[in-house]
């Protein structure tokens, strides 16, 4: 039944390329471990790619505004003028993962390369939201930026395995 299912997924299906574009310090160990455990499970034609960005300097006599706007122009710096962007903020829409799944499958009918956005310890800059065609949330908690990398790659593992009918999402 798995591999039926993945067989006809991967006849079908358009490339996805999604890129994640953080702006974060060093993760430990269990997070590039978990990320990379959800990434090995993807079909190859599903690229997810993360870019990590420096953290502006913190200092006294910097505002969060400016520490926003400036991570938010790296940030914007590296997303393509075509891409679909979705930024992830606590005040964006909550979606199930049937939903995510849904939208998923739209941007591959679209052919669209995918931006995810995840802003730094004080969150995106007002430029990077207004980018965005999509404002999704994880949860209403705060969410530690270690803890959205693997929250998000388990969720786009689900949405794939909701998409193609296998087993690993039973709702």
């Amino acid at each position: 039944m798995i591999s039926n299912a993945c067989g006809r997924f991967r006849r079908n299906l358009q490339a996805v390329k999604i890129k994640v574009i953080s702006v974060a310090g060093k993760m430990p160990a269990w997070v590039t471990e978990g990320v990379a455990d959800y990434e090995k499970r993807l079909p190859r034609e599903f690229k997810l790619e993360w870019l990590t960005l420096p953290l502006a300097t913190r200092r006294k006599d910097r505002s969060t505004d400016q520490l926003k706007k400036e991570e938010g122009d790296a940030i914007l710096r590296q997303v393509k003028e075509a891409d679909t962007v979705v930024a992830l903020d606590v005040r964006g829409k909550r979606a199930s993962s049937e939903k995510l799944s849904e939208m998923l499958q739209g941007w591959q009918a679209a052919r669209a390369d995918l931006a995810i956005l995840i802003g730094g310890p004080d969150g995106l800059d007002r430029a990077c939201l207004e980018r965005a065609n999509a404002l999704l949330s994880l949860s209403e908690l705060t969410l530690p930026h270690a803890l959205v990398r693997v929250v998000l790659a388990e969720q786009l593992y689900r949405a794939w395995s909701i998409s193609v009918g296998h087993p690993y999402h039973r709702a």
